[in-house]
């Protein structure tokens, strides 16, 4: 059969497993709990039963199909059924409200929806909202609800032979949400080519012929191609779970003999905290990988002490740009809390307010590469903002060292410019805390950055409370500050309060410092100045 674009390995289901159901049909492809395994051939032939079932419920070549979907397994299947068949698949989150589902399903113009039994009732409610949905599949058995199609039924008598593949290249291949702090999250858009980049991050990591990734049910979003796509696309063996938490992981990594993961630092800190995996064999694990969150000295030695074996690597990207960076950290080859060096393919700058690229100085990260998407979907404005000459630029301020190192600092909308240069509020906090008679600091700068314009030079507010037993004097504070800090950090204005905002966040930790209430308490203060 005549292949459009000439070759059938620029697409994304292709490229990742047929290619290798054609080299190394026996090897193990994938376990799911426990309970099913399937070699790359045997995955692959349910594949494509599944696309054949798709194309029959009339899911094809640039129709836009809405997924929502818990069960790993089904994910996958479904995921890898729709890139050979060139579907766009609108990566949907389970866990947001009913009102966000409808409004990205809306906007994103999603004519098809692919559910599974888990979320049935919620598509039930969402459904009447979503009049241009016009087709409903249902993985999992049939639904009580009239003309939804049983995808399961359809899958049963499907062929197992290659579908037509229908995407390539610059295709559009997904749209994966941001987690946006405002308005619906952003659909991202992904194409077969930049998801093949990504699925190239394992190539850079030492593995075997034996290696075996685990993973639970993070992987409906950027998670796919971030995770799933590099460890079949590398012929490792997949382990997927539905709980992936400290426990299961003491059951799940002796049980398959699990070598590689991705996770965030505060995992290990859980799985540490206690006793319970001192029985357990975790001696098979060799490649960590860690981001998201900072990694402390105290946590590297501990996981250093129990898995002497594992390389833990740091890494640093974003769902327009996965898996940018990573380098390292345990054996001194990348610096504690630096990010490492591009990886292959690809590359990352910092740029200063002017948008020139700076080295040792703080500025806004870009990312450049293959594996950048395409841009944000119906959102030409917005693309027009973070893309610029090829560079994704998203927000995040960080500094390059002059051998390339990354290390990433925060938001830039969290962080601080005046005298034409970056800083984190920490800084200043830091120093102000310095002082004895100082308890608690908070800086902000104002006025606040807007989302898509260009930074604007800011002036400082420190609002500071005093130590028990102890006053303050705003003046003598700044005196005492200007001898500590760099006039491009000094404080324009200090309040002293007799107790500053905070407010319990999302993590569930004790709580964090609200800047932004700090700004609007105190901005007034320095607009009158």
């Amino acid at each position: 059969m005549a292949r459009p674009h000439g070759t059938p390995y620029g697409n994304y289901g292709h490229a990742l497993l047929t290619a290798n159901a054609l080299r190394t049909p026996d090897r193990a492809a994938l376990t799911y709990c426990g309970e099913q395994s399937f070699t790359y051939d045997e995955l692959n032939r349910l594949v494509n039963r599944r696309a054949h079932a798709l194309l029959a419920s009339g899911v094809e070549a640039g129709r836009r199909v809405a997924v929502l979907l818990n069960e790993t397994l089904k994910v996958a299947e479904v995921y890898l059924a729709q890139a050979k068949l060139g579907a766009l698949t609108s990566a949907l989150n389970p866990y947001w409200p009913e009102e966000t589902l409808r409004a990205v399903v809306a906007h994103s113009e999603c004519t098809a929806f692919v559910y599974d039994a888990t979320v049935e009732e919620a598509v039930a409610r969402i459904r009447p909202g979503l009049p241009g949905v016009t087709t409903w599949i249902k993985v999992g058995g049939p639904s009580a609800e009239p003309g939804v199609v049983d995808l399961d039924a359809l899958t049963s008598g499907a062929a197992e032979d290659e579908p037509e593949l229908g995407g390539f290249w610059d295709d559009p291949l997904a749209l994966y949400y941001t987690s946006g702090t405002t308005g619906l999250p952003k659909a991202v858009v992904h194409t077969h080519a930049s998801s093949l980049a990504t699925a190239q991050i394992w190539l850079d990591v030492p593995r075997n012929p034996g290696s075996v990734f685990g993973t639970g049910a993070i992987i409906w979003g950027i998670g796919f191609p971030a995770i799933v796509g590099p460890a079949l696309y590398t012929g490792m063996r997949l382990v997927l779970e539905q709980d992936w938490g400290p426990a299961n992981f003491l059951r799940v990594v002796p049980r398959e003999r699990v070598t590689h993961v991705s996770q965030i630092p505060s995992f290990y800190a859980a799985l540490l905290a206690g006793d319970d995996h001192a029985g357990a064999d975790l001696s098979t694990l060799r490649v960590i990988m860690l981001g998201g969150e900072p990694l402390t000295a105290a946590l590297l030695a501990r996981m250093k002490e129990r898995l002497p074996d594992a390389g833990v690597y740091s890494y640093y990207g974003q769902t327009e740009a996965p898996y940018s960076c990573f380098g390292r950290v345990d054996d001194g080859g990348t610096p504690l809390g630096s990010s490492g060096r591009a990886r292959t393919g690809c590359a990352v700058r910092v740029t200063g307010p002017d948008g020139d690229a700076v080295v040792g100085r703080t500025g806004e990260i870009n990312l450049a590469g293959p594996h950048r998407m395409a841009g944000y979907d119906r959102l030409p404005g917005r693309t027009a903002e973070v893309l610029r000459d090829g560079w994704y630029v998203g927000g995040d301020l960080g500094v390059v060292s002059e051998d390339g190192v990354l290390t990433v600092l925060g938001r830039r909308e969290d962080a601080i410019l005046k005298g034409g240069r970056w800083s984190q509020p920490a800084t200043v906090e830091e120093a102000a805390v310095a002082v004895d008679e100082v308890a608690e600091a908070g800086a902000v700068g104002v006025p606040a950055h807007e989302e898509g314009q260009d930074a604007a030079p800011q002036r400082i507010i420190l609002a500071v409370v005093a130590r028990a037993g102890h006053s303050l004097d705003a003046e003598k504070l700044a005196a005492a500050l200007a001898t500590t800090l760099p006039e491009h950090q000094r404080p324009d204005h200090i309040v002293v309060a007799d107790e500053l905002p905070h407010f319990q966040d999302a993590s569930g930790g004790p709580g964090k410092l609200l800047r932004r209430e700090i700004r609007e308490r105190y901005q007034h203060l320095v607009d009158q100045a």
